[in-house]
């Protein structure tokens, strides 16, 4: 197994043990493409490509949004996708049930003010990942996971790009717990279950599709 993500988020939160961990700032095409040359020279072919990107920077309505700030938020989210995907895919090739899982979000779909670049972002993953389904099909698999809130750093200050676990917070608990059916907050293992799952044989027939993880708060 890889992992790829900033220095600092290496640090902060370290890969298991025996994980290859390479340092990337996966919205640069040069790093990405140097670091998946290291994990194709190491591992011959992937079997998956899991792909979380989740960067946003503070709420303000799109009026106001500056394009500097649109456009870093959105090569956190979608360029980064696109560029793994793209270093990914020749590598896959050679994988066994080869299948990718990229991350969007449930502001996919149901937008909320002050999220102007993070939704469109988020919604655009969406049509990258159904894109990338048909156009390697039938060798490589590609879906997607859309879930609400996670009990993580990122959704508690935010970490890795810019973030630091002391920011302020980024959601009113309280107020978005009463608009969940299941009553609760997702923790990671909410999220990493649907994703062990679109990698596996068990989704062998499961191609182009977003698994919503967010309570029964969207319903789709």
């Amino acid at each position: 197994m890889a992992c790829l993500d900033l220095p600092a988020s290496q640090a902060r939160h370290p890969p298991p043990p025996g994980t290859l961990a390479l340092e990337c700032d996966a919205t640069s095409e040069a790093e990405v493409a140097a670091a998946f040359r290291r994990v194709g020279e190491d591992f011959g072919g992937l079997d998956g490509l899991v792909h979380l990107a989740g960067f946003a920077r503070a709420r303000q309505p799109v009026a106001e949004t500056g394009l500097e700030a649109w456009a870093d938020v959105i090569d956190g989210n979608l360029t980064s996708t696109f560029l793994a995907c793209r270093a990914a895919l020749p590598l896959l090739r050679h994988g066994e049930g080869a299948a990718i899982v990229t991350t969007s979000s449930g502001l996919a779909l149901k937008p909320t003010p002050g999220y102007g670049p993070y939704s469109a972002s988020k919604a655009a993953i969406l049509s990258l990942t159904r894109l990338i389904a048909q156009e390697n099909a039938p060798h490589i698999r590609a879906n997607a996971v859309a879930p609400g809130a996670v009990d993580t750093a990122f959704l508690r200050g935010g970490t890795g790009r810019g973030g630091d676990d002391a920011n302020e917070t980024r959601l009113d608990f309280d107020a978005y717990l009463r608009t969940v059916p299941l009553a609760r907050l997702a923790v990671p293992a909410d999220v990493v279950g649907p994703i062990l799952f679109l990698l596996s044989p068990a989704a062998a027939y499961v191609t182009g599709q977003t698994l919503h993880v967010n309570g029964g708060l969207l319903m789709v």
